[in-house]
Order: structure tokens, then sequence, then C-alpha cells
């Protein structure tokens, strides 16, 4: 057990003692040093890309930085003075086919791709209360009821994300041992259950949450009170599969 969680009583699964953490002040003390988002919340950057001009400006910055050059380095390659590509970049001004022509060259992207942020579509799933997709997922085979809230099979994000409403009734068994790519975030609903991740034991209740590595064994180890309901949120880099 790790020196960073607590004992907060025991439980008993098929004879075994399982000694349960709970975060404690140093746990909340490292949540405390994390580092605030940097992006502002309150930004209209979606509506304004439907702007052309902003939408263009965007990539090329973008595809600028990728490179790691400066506006100068881009300027004295492609032969645009650094005010126009400066207005370009914040998308004050409209470029030419020809300066576009000329940036891409020096870039290295074929000339459309400055127009994707502008005609891409930005997804969303709505999902109306117990009309989500039951799946069969591995621990389905152990009584585990997946219910899957949304999926965007393509977005900017390089990112996929599964949200799952899990259920465990009295047909369910323990299944401490799944492992997958990516980062899982659980979220409790209903009832109480002891959930393992690698070494540690952490009982689980109505408003709590645990956010961990995958790729370490994880899964309920003692169903404590039934039904159990949680939220899990799995994300993995796109091109990389799970169980």
């Amino acid at each position: 057990m790790s020196k960073e969680k607590a004992n907060h009583g025991s439980g008993k699964k098929n004879g075994k003692t399982a000694h349960v953490g709970v975060a404690s002040g140093a746990a909340k003390a490292a949540l405390a040093r994390v580092s605030p988002l940097t992006q502002d919340p309150h930004a209209t950057r979606d509506t304004r890309e439907k702007v052309l001009e902003v939408a263009i400006g965007h990539e090329v910055r973008a595809f600028r930085k990728k490179l790691g050059i400066t506006v100068a380095d881009l300027a004295a390659t492609t032969d645009i003075s650094l005010g126009m590509l400066s207005k370009i970049e914040n998308g004050i001004t409209s470029p030419s086919l020809t300066t576009l022509q000329a940036l891409s060259r020096a870039l290295g992207v074929p000339l459309t791709s400055f127009f994707r942020r502008f005609e891409e579509e930005r997804n969303a799933v709505f999902v109306k209360a117990g009309e989500g997709v039951d799946v069969e997922r591995r621990g389905t085979r152990a009584g585990h009821q997946y219910t899957l809230l949304g999926h965007i099979g393509s977005d900017t994000s390089g990112v996929t994300v599964e949200p799952y409403l899990i259920t465990l009734t009295e047909d369910s068994d323990v299944f401490p041992t799944f492992q997958h790519d990516g980062m899982e975030f659980l979220y409790m609903l209903e009832g109480e259950v002891v959930y393992r991740h690698s070494n540690n034991l952490y009982r689980m209740t109505p408003g709590d949450s645990l956010f961990f590595d995958a790729d370490a064994p994880h899964g309920p180890e003692e169903l404590t009170h039934l039904p159990i309901k949680y939220l899990s949120i799995i994300s993995y880099p796109r091109n990389r599969g799970n169980d």
C-alpha cells in the first residue's frame, strides 16, 4: 500500500481481506500543484474559425511552428514580407492563391491543407437517458453491463474517447485484471465497490472518482453494495485500440 494512502476499513471477498485506500492530504496537495489549463474557456475561437481568413491563418501558423521556424525564416523562404505574413497568420487579410502556393511549397504541405479547419465538421453526440448502446467488452463475460454513451469517429484531437455506463448486479463477478492502452476515469454513481488499480484498493461510493493509467491491472475487487453503477471514460491515442 502506498504511503500516500490511509487504511479505510477492510472487506472480505473469497476469504481475502482487502485494505482499502483513500486520498490523503498528500494526494490533495498533489492535485493543488497541478498547473491550471492555459486555454481560455470563454474564448470564441470556434466561431471565428468559420471566417476563412482566420482558418487559413491558424493553419499557416501551426505548420510553421511544427517545422520550428520563425516568421522571419518563412518570409525569407517565400519572399513575403514580415508584415504580410503577420497579417495572414492573424487572419487579418485574405492571401492570394499565388501567396498560398508559395506558403504550401515552403511549409511542405498541400495547398488544400490551409482550408482544413474551415471545412471540417465539428461533431457532437446526444444520448437520451436509457438510450445508450449495450456493447460486448472483456468484462461482459463476468456479468458486467457496458452501455456506450457516445462515439465520434473522426475529430481533430488525435485521441479516441469512449464513455461507458457500467452496471454491476448480483449476477456480476469481480474482475480486477483489466489492462488496456490509455487513461481511464471512473465516477461512482450508485452502490459501493472496492476497486483495484495495480497494488492499491479504493473503496468507492457515490461521488467518488478515480483517474489512472489503464495499462496497470485494474477492476472491481469487491462488490460491497449492489446494484453498482459508475461512469467509465477511457481515452487513448488514435490508431491504438484497447480490450
